[in-house]
């Protein structure tokens, strides 16, 4: 294996990174860009509104997007231990 092969894998590697958080981080981004919003517009400053919707939209998120996510890790695993194998 040499330098082109591992900056290959670390490539691949962010790549997997980000298409398997962007879908959750994306929905929190916006869910508390909502609440800052309502906020602003309401004038309630409270600190802890945030926190109930964001986890709730995290959680269903990751119930949604997990067969998604799954699918991304296992198809670069693959890709992965098929390196290793052709390697010898």
């Amino acid at each position: 294996m040499n330098a082109a092969d591992v900056m290959e894998v670390g490539r691949e590697a962010v790549i997997v990174m980000l298409k398997v958080a962007s879908p959750i981080l994306l929905l929190a981004l916006f869910v508390g860009l909502i609440i800052s919003l309502f906020q602003a517009l309401t004038q309630i400053q409270e600190m802890t509104l945030t926190f109930v919707p964001k986890a709730m939209v995290i959680f269903l998120s990751l119930l949604v997007f997990m067969p998604f996510m799954l699918g991304v890790l296992i198809t670069f695993t693959e890709s992965l231990m098929d390196r290793v194998v052709s390697m010898g």
